[in-house]
């Protein structure tokens, strides 16, 4: 099944510092950018899904262009990520990416379990996609890509990360997001969400019964730095069917075991 990618919005702006709207607003653009990947977006989309007025956001882009942050195709007018992104993430790769380490592991998952494996990374009150390995079964679920981002406790990467912070970093999350349940559904209510919250702890996997889209499935794992925060997580997407209680089981095993390799690993080369 495949499905537009869901658009995010979730930027903090309620510090009195100066210009910190203006930046969370252009941080925001940039994310959604980058999150088209080479297609890029319209103005008009782009104003819509940062809810801003089309003139603020074209204001904004015009700047992140100016610097070479972003780029604009002449003949489609869509906006794309510019050069200068691509130099700020060759410095920033060398200290946050893990993907050189980290693919052989994504591909075993996928090859094992003939399922969709990706790995996404926390960024914030989001997770990001970094990689995707497509498994042998013909039927895949499209929910998922490089580049898209999903808010913490909504994908089951990002509910496997949330389950395993501190306590008072997930009061906080709850507290800077109370409409989660407006933007994705009554499923992600705090309370409901913190029940699955309890269940990932127990099983030590998170479960996603196809709550973003109808009939499409995720498991997702933690993935620890070497001081043990969840930093990073692996999944695992497919159809419904392919998702029984006993082979939901044996996936859990199968990912848990990567995702416990993943740690050893990223703690052994860092």
């Amino acid at each position: 099944m495949d499905t537009e990618s869901p658009s995010v919005h979730i930027v903090d702006t309620r510090s009195n510092i100066p210009g910190t709207q203006s930046v969370a607003r252009a941080a925001q653009l940039l994310r959604l950018v980058t999150s088209a990947g080479a297609e890029g977006l319209a103005v008009a989309d782009l104003a819509r899904r940062a809810e801003l007025t089309r003139p603020t956001a074209h204001r904004l882009l015009s700047a992140l262009r100016h610097e070479g942050l972003v780029d604009q195709d002449e003949q489609t007018g869509r906006w794309m990520p510019g050069p200068e992104l691509y130099l700020m993430g060759t410095v920033a790769a060398s200290r946050y990416d893990i993907t050189g380490i980290a693919r052989d592991i994504v591909r075993s998952l996928a090859v094992r379990t003939e399922e969709s494996a990706f790995l996404s990374v926390r960024r914030g009150d989001e997770t990001v996609c970094l990689l995707r390995e497509e498994g042998s079964f013909p039927i895949r679920s499209f929910v998922l890509s490089e580049g898209v981002r999903f808010p913490l406790g909504v994908a089951s990467a990002g509910l496997a990360i949330l389950a395993f912070l501190p306590p008072h970093d997930v009061d906080a999350y709850f507290e800077r997001h109370p409409d989660l349940a407006d933007a994705w559904g009554p499923a992600h209510g705090e309370k409901r969400l913190r029940s699955r919250l309890r269940d990932t702890q127990s099983r030590g996997y998170a479960l996603n019964p196809g709550l973003i889209v109808e009939g499409s499935f995720g498991l997702g794992a933690a993935v620890f730095t070497r001081e043990g925060h969840p930093q990073w997580a692996l999944s695992l997407t497919g159809v419904q069917f392919r998702f029984g209680p006993d082979r939901i089981a044996e996936l859990g095993r199968i990912l848990l075991a990567h995702a416990h390799q993943l740690t050893t690993r990223i703690a052994s080369s860092r």
